[in-house]
């Protein structure tokens, strides 16, 4: 805890899979000293297609916040990766950094992904700055980059730079609030006044800065309509005041792998991004009683509380739990409670990762992130805070795994071995699900699509040496009711000594949209109230397999209206099955549907393909919501596409386009499947389990 909390910067780095953001961390941590020379970069060539080993380590690189220096500041950075299929990653990042640097390539401008992660963090209302990286690259343009920030992603986007050159010629920038303008040598950073040839185009956007900010400070209003020169620390002052509030983005430009504007990067980070003491109190329930809210303000006087966003398996220390302390003090050996489990944890030892070394502290604050070591119960969106003063933060979204594939290890004996491995990846990953179907005696992942599950398969080889057998990716379907319908289900049983009796009446409702809602209207005691949780436990597990193909079902409203009981035969597991049983029966009688998951889709494409490339989705029951021109030349659709027609659609789009049109695509919900591709869907499961019988 050296730091006053107001010299705190939680950042996270943003950005589209190509657009240099593993440079831009890479430069960073080297002018910060945190490496003393700078890594191997890809050169932030990765395509979307296919991330090199290197790159997928990259994902969850072997830490989850780096510390490092600058002009007295600390700075924790937060790793964020670019693929959508790892928007969980990003997610939970956005949840514990108070600010952030959305990186966009010069040349490429706004893709699908960036404006992904720009409205999760709008969600979290996160202040940010963009920097316009790869301002050497052959078709770089500043200017049109800031153009698509504010026509695309409505980022109210200022320069608070201009570009020296572009291309070859980019030498180096003007920074516009202090009227310096900044040369970049082999290995030198000269500071110099602004070119003769850029002084009318420095002036003219230094005047626009200073309008924008005069609509959100007064002294800058004052001067400005006074027509008097305003000094770079007031306009700095303003400018920062109107970052935190979220009214404008100020954008930077540089050339990360050609070390040029990284300084001023950090300067900008300092200066413009805040510090937790500027997001102020974190609002959270109380733990007995969720209807009342709680706040918890960074400061050492306020109870302990924090969040744990992240665990990493390290090969030297084990199990990392990475968290975020909002209020009050942690320190090694204490113990605290988790509120989302309801248990008592005790601090093992706590480390600040430094690049690539750890270092153990005893102590730690508001504002902070850390890691623990030997942590037995706390995961990912779990709340930790004082044993006596107890609040619940909200937790972290985990969206639904939406494609499946079944996994065998090549040797039988090393089932137990697979089962650990992925259980530890169920720990790190919430968007990752493992289980054991004891019918088919198969193992079934579960994930965020084609790649996030190929990285997982890929893990399991290389960090778990299990050799694996994989079979064909396949669509998660959900199964629901369509008509609300009435089941009266009596369970008896008689099997020498003592029977089994339960009776349960129920009603089935649609519950669109809702989730699994269960209500209990039974009077007079017919059930006894300790056997009417044993009901609702019955029906969850009923719903895990769906009676229709085996699927989860979900949105289902179950209201238990009667029933009976016999004071000898009646137990928990005779209404947990008279449960499960009167449910299946009910919900064969409720119009039973499948559901499909929906993706929305961004296509980019050049002019020339866009009657191949509609024709082809089209023919996928894809639906085009919008199109707009993307950059001269070229078009950008947006649209919804079930997730099941989009198998191998990477290589079909290259080809209907000559490898030119890239995508990048989401989950957005469930849908009903249309009846003629339910009634497809369902003879492929019956004839598979009829092989397999």
């Amino acid at each position: 805890m050296a730091h006053s909390i107001t010299k705190l910067r939680n950042i996270g780095i943003a950005a589209h899979i190509d657009a240099g953001k593993t440079t831009v961390t890479e430069r960073i941590l080297f002018f910060t000293g945190m490496n003393r020379k700078v890594g191997e970069v890809h050169d932030g060539q990765a395509t979307m297609d296919f991330m090199k080993q290197e790159q997928e380590r990259g994902i969850t690189i072997a830490s989850a916040a780096i510390t490092a220096h600058w002009r007295d500041h600390q700075i924790n950075l937060i790793d964020t990766p670019g693929h959508v299929d790892f928007t969980i990653e990003v997610e939970r990042s956005l949840r514990v950094i108070d600010g952030m640097i959305a990186v966009f390539c010069a040349v490429g401008g706004v893709e699908p992904q960036s404006e992904t992660v720009w409205n999760q963090a709008d969600r979290h209302r996160v202040p940010r700055i963009a920097f316009v990286n790869k301002m050497d690259r052959t078709g770089a343009d500043f200017a049109e980059v800031v153009n698509q920030l504010n026509k695309h992603l409505d980022a109210n986007a200022f320069p608070f730079q201009l570009p020296i050159g572009a291309e070859d010629h980019f030498t180096g920038m003007i920074d516009l609030i202090s009227q310096k303008a900044y040369i970049f040598g082999e290995n030198e950073r000269i500071e110099t006044e602004i070119p003769d040839d850029y002084k009318v185009q420095a002036k003219t956007a230094r005047n626009l800065l200073v309008e924008t900010l005069s609509d959100y400070d007064d002294d800058v209003a004052n001067l400005f309509l006074e027509e008097k020169e305003v000094d770079s620390e007031l306009l700095a002052e303003a400018a920062r005041d109107a970052t935190l509030k979220l009214l404008i983005t100020p954008v930077f430009c540089g050339a990360a792998y050609k070390n040029k504007g990284i300084q001023l990067l950090l300067d900008a980070v300092v200066d413009y991004l805040p510090s937790p003491v500027d997001i102020g109190a974190v609002v959270g329930s109380d733990v007995d009683d969720e209807e009342r809210a709680l706040t918890r303000g960074p400061s050492l006087k306020e109870p302990f509380s924090a969040l744990a966003f992240k665990l990493i398996n390290d090969p030297f220390v084990g199990q990392q739990t990475f968290i975020r302390i909002f209020s009050g003090h942690l320190s090694s050996g204490m113990q605290f409670y988790n509120a989302s489990k309801k248990k008592f944890e005790r601090t093992g030892r706590i480390f600040r990762i430094r690049a690539k070394d750890r270092e153990e502290i005893s102590e730690a604050g508001p504002g902070e992130i850390v890691s623990l070591v030997g942590m037995k119960v706390t995961r990912t969106g779990d709340t930790l805070c004082d044993s006596n003063q107890r609040i619940l933060l909200e937790s972290i979204l985990v969206p639904p795994a939406v494609i499946e594939m079944k996994i065998n290890p090549v040797l039988r004996k090393e089932m137990e071995r697979m089962g650990g491995a992925l259980a530890r990846l169920m720990n790190e990953d919430p968007s990752f699900r493992a289980r054991f179907d004891d019918e088919t005696e198969e193992t079934i992942i579960a994930g965020m699509g084609e790649l996030h599950l190929e990285i997982i398969v890929d893990r399991l080889k290389e960090e778990f040496k299990v050799e694996v057998i994989v079979g064909e990716p396949a669509v998660s379907f959900r199964e629901t009711i369509t008509a609300e319908i009435e089941n009266n289900y009596r369970h008896v049983k008689q099997s020498g000594g003592k029977g089994q009796y339960a009776h349960t009446i129920m009603r089935l409702e649609p519950n669109e949209g809702n989730g699994y809602e269960f209500i209990d209207k039974v009077k007079g005691g017919n059930i006894p109230s300790e056997f009417i949780s044993s009901v609702n436990k019955g029906i969850v597990k009923a719903m895990e397999k769906g009676p229709l193909a085996g699927f989860p079902v979900v949105d289902v409203k179950v209201v238990l209206l009667d029933g009976s009981s016999h004071a000898v035969d009646s137990s928990d597991m005779a209404f947990q099955t008279c449960a499960a049983m009167g449910f299946r029966q009910g919900f064969m009688r409720g119009k039973p549907i499948l559901l499909e998951p929906v993706m929305k889709i961004e296509i980019n494409t050049p002019d020339d393909y866009i009657g191949n490339v509609t024709g082809d989705f089209n023919k996928r029951r894809g639906r085009i919501e919008s199109m707009r021109r993307y950059r001269k030349g070229s078009q950008k659709l947006i649209g919804f596409v079930p997730l099941m027609e989009m198998f191998g659609y990477a290589t079909t789009l290259r080809n209907v386009s000559s490898g030119r049109a890239n995508y990048s695509m989401e989950f957005f919900q469930y849908m009903p499947l249309p009846a003629s591709v339910q009634e497809e869907v369902l003879k492929k499961i019956a004839k598979k389990n009829a092989e397999k019988a």
